[in-house]
């Protein structure tokens, strides 16, 4: 009699063996295939089916990633020792290129990010690293995004974080804020001392051109001064009197 156990397990073997090339894919994930060895198209997302022994699957990540960078020591155009750290956002656009072109995407576009912003920073001086932060972000992605090309990875955007200074730098800035801001305010009272003595002089030009006005500004102080509960008498006195007087003096002199 003919015996089905062999038969039987050899066959309930190839179903799960055929069955275990069954893969589901997420709506972020994409599979790149090697049948035996050579790479064919990518895969997914959704049921896929990979030959069992002759076909291998690499699952790639297409969300965008985050990578901090740590923080580099940078010496700056002025010789001013730093350290700067960044975030990048990069995402694979390519997976076939990402596995092929390049043994580790994420690691070599770690380094790769690590040695362009030391670069970068290093050829500007401080205040410029400082002040101008969205150039130095925008310098330092269009490298990245032109070296990663070829791996199939898009550099999305690249944000510096911190720039830590050493404490001698930063008394000194705070001082240098400091006399900036006494300069600006002794500037200021400059100004305006400038412009009261400019409005006092257009003043007296109107007055000397129309003598009664100055009669004008007798009444006007009076009335300011008889403001509230004021026990104050004030006897105005014209000041071209005054000059009456002075004149004759000096006549009989």
């Amino acid at each position: 009699m003919f015996d089905l156990g062999p038969f039987i397990t050899a066959l309930l073997f190839g179903g799960v063996l055929l069955a275990s090339g069954l893969k589901v894919l997420r709506e972020y994930d994409r599979a790149v295939i090697f049948r035996l060895g050579r790479l064919v198209n990518h895969r997914g997302p959704g049921i896929i089916y990979v030959i069992p022994m002759i076909e291998k699957m690499m699952k790639i990540d297409m969300r965008t990633i985050t990578m901090d960078i740590p923080p580099q020591d940078v010496i700056t155009k002025d010789n001013v020792s730093v350290k700067v750290n960044a975030v990048l956002y990069f995402r694979v656009m390519d997976p076939s290129k990402a596995v092929v072109e390049v043994e580790n995407f994420l690691f070599a576009t770690s380094q790769l990010a690590q040695t362009t912003l030391r670069s970068i920073c290093g050829q500007g001086e401080l205040d410029e690293l400082l002040a101008e932060r969205e150039k130095i972000n925008m310098q330092i992605q269009e490298i990245l995004d032109t070296q990663t090309d070829p791996w199939g990875v898009k550099v999305v955007l690249v944000e510096l974080k911190h720039i830590d200074l050493p404490e001698s730098m930063q008394r000194a800035m705070a001082r240098q804020a400091e006399a900036e801001r006494e300069r600006r305010a002794k500037v200021i009272a400059a100004e305006g001392e400038f412009q009261a003595a400019q409005k006092m002089a257009d003043a007296a030009a109107i007055i000397e051109t129309h003598p009664s006005a100055i009669q004008l500004r007798y009444l006007q102080t009076l009335v300011e001064v008889s403001t509230g509960n004021n026990t104050t008498t004030i006897f105005p006195v014209p000041i071209d009197m005054i000059g009456q007087f002075l004149r004759a003096g000096e006549s009989k002199g």
